[in-house]
């Protein structure tokens, strides 16, 4: 059947099922889903369909996998590893509409959420009971939890309060051939294989989720931010394995540079002082006693680690203006250059200020400008690539500062993504983090949930192929840069 015959099929089929105005197949309607948020990646989608109910993305679901036609989930798009880029034979299935919180337990501390929900909304519905869902990514406002799910999203209270993974309890996904599936539950574990864990960080390659049972958490009674700063970025690195290798778990502990500290500043006047070349926002909540503790036992760590000021949120109002001028951080970059790639790689603690010097001798030896905003006490960095998409060659040289990064975080035994996922941007990366066996097992993986691979197809897992033609090309320009290339 050629392209044309099976748009016409696929859009038949689907109007049949679907309300009026819930599937767009005009190029003009399309624009808006030709990307997520890593937008140097675009294409136009077959078709976007828009369901509102659990029924009709079963409908959905079944009908693809009859003429084997692709299905792309796509939540509200804020994803930064092109996890959500559109097929050019499939459906982009949005899951917009699903977006009602089910119900909030506060006796068992857990809400259902359909998986449309922003990820801000579960808490300001919680909060009435004292209740919160930890995991807070910058783009809380706006991204859902369907894509948190799909992606393993943290945040910046991850460090204490854990990624998504270990803030769901159950899940309801539809599987590749339509069948409802659930998952876990309100218990606090289940028998059988662990399932829930697999699907979480899954990218769409397994199920699609239509249902989350989450956990909530109670609003520690206090909360204070120390904003500490330092002439130098290798010292505010050493702080960080201090405070950690003392036995404090802080809520949040991030690190920002001094050209991310210089545009959040701008966008947001949240205080930061301009002539530090990094600074430490460390939050200490809980009880009154043990946060009182914790700050003087903090603030003594950051002078001796050679802080040059060291400031305690006078008031929630503070706070939470600190917090805002580092979750405002990357929109506050994009003011600096016509472009930037946000990159997502982990690294051990204890490598920190070797890991930032060599980005700072990459971003000169490529001739881009790096600002790095991240979760300093998880190792989860987000080093953001200045760049102009318009002069010829400089996309591909952001990709390629990028790849290099990633690649230097595999070399000190760390991965490729912390929390933004694979998606189309790592997916050579893959090859370098893990070895023809473990990519093997992964396609068995999927095979066994989506015999015909129609979910979410090209995405996370990269072909031995790919990773063969990958090591080759390293080879070729003399830059193999691990052993684990040579497997292929």
């Amino acid at each position: 059947m050629n392209q044309s015959a099976l748009k016409e099929k696929v859009i038949a089929g689907l109007a049949r099922m679907l309300p009026e105005n819930a599937l767009l197949h005009v190029d003009e309607d399309l624009r808006p889903y030709e990307c997520d948020g890593l937008s140097a990646y675009r294409q136009l989608p077959l078709c976007v369909a828009l369901p509102d109910t659990v029924e009709q993305v079963q409908a959905i679901v079944r009908f693809c996998a009859q003429l084997g036609v692709p299905i792309v989930p796509r939540g509200a798009g804020t994803g930064l590893s092109g996890g959500a880029l559109p097929n050019a034979e499939g459906v982009l299935l949005s899951l917009a509409k699903l977006n009602k919180i089910i119900g909030i337990d506060p006796d068992n501390r857990c809400a259902r959420v359909q998986p449309g929900v922003r990820n801000l909304a579960i808490s300001e519905a919680a909060a009435p009971h004292g209740l919160y869902y930890a995991p807070d990514p910058s783009s809380q406002i706006a991204c859902s939890i369907g894509g948190n799910i799909a992606e393993n999203s943290g945040g910046v209270h991850c460090l204490k309060y854990g990624l998504t993974v270990h803030n769901i309890l159950g899940l309801q996904i539809i599987t590749a051939d339509g069948e409802l599936l659930n998952i876990g539950g309100t218990a606090f574990d289940s028998p059988g294989y662990d399932l829930l864990a697999m699907l979480t960080g899954s990218e769409g390659l397994l199920g699609i989720v239509v249902e989350a049972t989450v956990r909530l958490l109670p609003r520690p009674q206090r909360a204070q931010v120390v904003l500490a700063a330092f002439d130098d970025v290798s010292r505010a690195g050493d702080a960080v394995a201090a405070v950690i290798g003392a036995g404090i778990i802080p809520g949040g502990l991030e690190m920002m540079d001094r050209l991310a500290i210089r545009a959040a500043e701008d966008f947001v006047h949240a205080g930061y002082p301009l002539d530090a070349a990094a600074i430490l926002l460390c939050e200490l909540d809980g009880t009154n006693e043990e946060v009182s503790e914790y700050i003087l036992k903090v603030r003594d760590i950051m002078v001796r680690c050679g802080a040059t000021e060291v400031r305690t949120a006078k008031d929630e109002k503070e706070r939470a203006l600190f917090w805002k001028g580092r979750k405002s951080a990357f929109p506050a970059v994009g003011r600096l250059a016509p472009d930037y790639y946000c990159m997502d790689g982990t690294i051990p603690r204890q490598r920190l200020a070797e890991v930032l010097a060599t980005i700072d001798e990459l971003s000169q030896q490529y001739q881009l400008p790096v600002a790095n905003v991240f979760h300093a006490g998880d190792g989860n960095l987000h080093p953001l690539i200045l760049y102009d998409a318009n002069r010829p060659g400089e996309l591909e040289k952001a990709e390629e500062l990028g790849g290099a990064i990633l690649e230097l975080c595999v070399r000190v035994g760390g991965t490729i993504t912390g929390e933004h996922g694979v998606g189309m941007e790592k997916i050579n990366q893959m090859c370098v983090q893990f070895g023809s066996a473990e990519l093997t097992q992964f396609h068995a993986l999927k095979a066994a949930f989506d015999p015909q691979g129609i979910l979410n197809p090209g995405k996370a897992v990269p072909t031995l192929h790919r990773c063969a033609e990958y090591g080759a090309m390293h080879v070729h320009r003399n830059q193999l840069p691990f052993p684990e290339l040579e497997r292929f």
